[in-house]
């Protein structure tokens, strides 16, 4: 392994590793980006590392986490802000590099990127306005009885260094500077990024654009490290380090669990927030089947949008028997069948996506409705819609199983009762959508059966439209039950993501000079909080 000067401002592809601001050329293997379309290389060869610049990763960080946490509001709102501005200014350059290693279009990547950078900037409101250290104070009852109350004041601090796995799906919301990066540095905790291997060359330019953003705030190095590494090495390494104190990952449920367990392995256990798999049903009820066919052609816009590589995708839909679930299905498997594969994001995923759908159209209990045209190029498998019965998917979890790619399964169901056991056998969701008729009709007794149990198994329940499309809001939920996520409680989207990244503590009869400025009388930082369990302005505080 060699070390070079620090990176500068031109932003170019060089197959480096960044680590604590330096370059760093590896020599545990090589990696080049292929353009899926087309299967051919793009773009540099990486030098990977090994586990020694993990190492070198994770003890700058946690070197850095006393100067980052301790960060005044305002400053970490500036930094998170000027890694915003040097990641727009990526432009074209980004778009470009990215459509190269995954085939996205580039209005969709340019999309990605307003996402990205809207997200930090919307985390560095949310750090000047203090809110999520949810500081409380509750003065001393010294004359209270039969017991006196001691002083009690209490604030989130962040946890620590904060390892984040880089996403295949989402070259650029949620990997390098994703919404796992910039919840996690909103929350005072440097991060350490491993790159995916799907598009290098747009990671490089995201970590560049972030370690410049470090140096030019004037922060410790160790703040920002992006590691490329072969296979699991790098990364079971990195979730081991006991320097680390938390993980965020988007992929495989396969993936998740792995970390899961070398986390739960170390002699210090820490979280891994792991968003894995979703099939994301869709609940049409009779009052919903006014017009099928154009129900049945949103549906599938919604299924094929992007290959079907969302997170959101709708997987499985549940519909009622009968002549307009009959037409629904024609109307639906027309459409499927006039559609035409896109591009995948790399051969492993499109490979994947066509073993999970042969597994379904082998089994027993599904039958094959229809078959889009495969694309042109190599991973640019067609579109499948399939179909079972609400018995078959409620007594046969294999067929709940997520296909990721434009893959959906029909759910029949021919009784009220049906539906409701077939919803009860359902795994935790991100999202699940409900299409019903109007309030005072006929669906409305089954909607307040349906209602609770979607909410029992989804972060975010949909009543009407569809799952595809994810807001970055102060109100947003994006996670849900096991398996969807690994923890239920939380989201990885929207500004809520920060409490992953936090932990309470409270201070007990503690001296003004030795409170954070968050809970100090005077109240520095001008936050909002609650004070003897009233929430108060920062006038209300004079």
């Amino acid at each position: 392994m060699t070390t070079a000067s620090p990176t500068t401002s031109a932003p170019a592809v060089t197959g480096v590793s960044l680590v604590a601001g330096e370059e760093v050329r590896g020599d545990a293997g090589e990696l080049r980006a292929v353009d899926p379309r087309t299967g051919e290389a793009t773009g540099p060869i990486f030098a990977l590392v090994g586990p020694d610049a993990v190492e070198r990763a994770c003890r700058a960080a946690a070197e850095a986490f006393p100067v980052y946490r301790d960060l005044a509001p305002a400053d970490r709102a500036a930094f998170l802000r000027r890694a915003a501005d040097e990641v727009d200014a990526l432009g074209d350059l980004l778009t470009r590099t990215g459509s190269l290693e995954t085939g996205l279009p580039e209005a969709r990547l340019e999309g990605e990127r307003a996402r990205t950078v809207g997200q930090l900037r919307l985390l560095a409101d949310v750090v000047e306005q203090g809110d999520h250290l949810g500081a409380r104070l509750d003065t001393a009852l010294p004359d209270r009885t039969p017991l006196p109350r001691p002083d009690l004041r209490l604030v989130k601090v962040p946890v620590g260094p904060v390892a984040v796995f880089g996403a295949s799906n989402f070259p650029l919301a949620f990997s390098v500077g994703g919404g796992d990066t910039a919840a996690a540095l909103a929350a005072g905790c440097p991060v350490v990024v491993k790159a995916h291997g799907a598009h290098p060359g747009t990671s490089e330019l995201v970590g560049r654009a972030i370690t410049r953003a470090v140096a030019a705030s004037g922060l410790p190095a160790g703040v920002f490290s992006l590691v490329f590494g072969p296979g699991s090495q790098v990364g079971q390494a990195l979730v081991a380090d006991p320097r680390i104190a938390s993980v965020g990952f988007t992929g495989s449920r396969a993936g998740g669990r792995a970390l899961m367990g070398t986390a739960a392995a170390r002699p210090v256990p820490i979280p891994v927030h792991a968003e894995m798999s979703a099939v994301n049903p869709v609940v049409v009820l009779p009052g919903a089947l006014d017009e099928p066919a154009a129900l049945a052609t949103a549906f599938v816009g919604s299924l094929t949008l992007g290959a079907g590589q969302f997170c959101t995708n709708p997987g499985v839909l549940l519909l009622p028997a009968g002549g307009a679930g009959d037409a629904f299905v024609a109307a639906a498997a027309a459409a499927v069948a006039d559609a035409t594969g896109q591009p995948m994001l790399t051969g492993g995923i499109a490979d994947a996506c066509r073993r999970g759908t042969a597994a379904l159209v082998d089994h027993d209990d599904v039958e094959e409705v229809a078959a889009g045209g495969t694309g042109a190029g190599p991973n640019a498998p067609g579109p499948r819609l399939l179909s079972t019965t609400a018995a078959a998917y409620r007594d046969r979890p294999e067929l709940q199983e997520e296909v990721f790619g434009a893959v959906a399964l029909l759910v029949r169901y021919g009784s009220d009762d049906e539906l409701l056991d077939a919803l009860r056998a359902t795994q935790g969701q991100l999202t699940a959508t409900l299409h019903a008729g109007p309030a005072d009709g006929a669906d409305a007794a089954l909607v307040e059966q349906v209602v609770p149990l979607l909410v029992e198994r989804a972060g975010r329940v949909l009543f009407g439209g569809w799952p595809t499309g994810v807001e970055v809001s102060h109100a947003m939920v994006h996670g849900g039950p096991w398996p969807a996520t690994s923890d239920g409680r939380t989201t990885s989207v929207g500004t809520l993501a920060v409490d992953r990244f936090l932990r309470p503590v409270c201070y007990q009869s503690a001296p003004q000079d030795v409170l954070p400025p968050s809970l100090r009388d005077d109240n520095p930082w001008h936050l909002t909080r609650r004070v003897d369990g009233v929430l108060r302005r920062p006038e209300e505080q004079a």
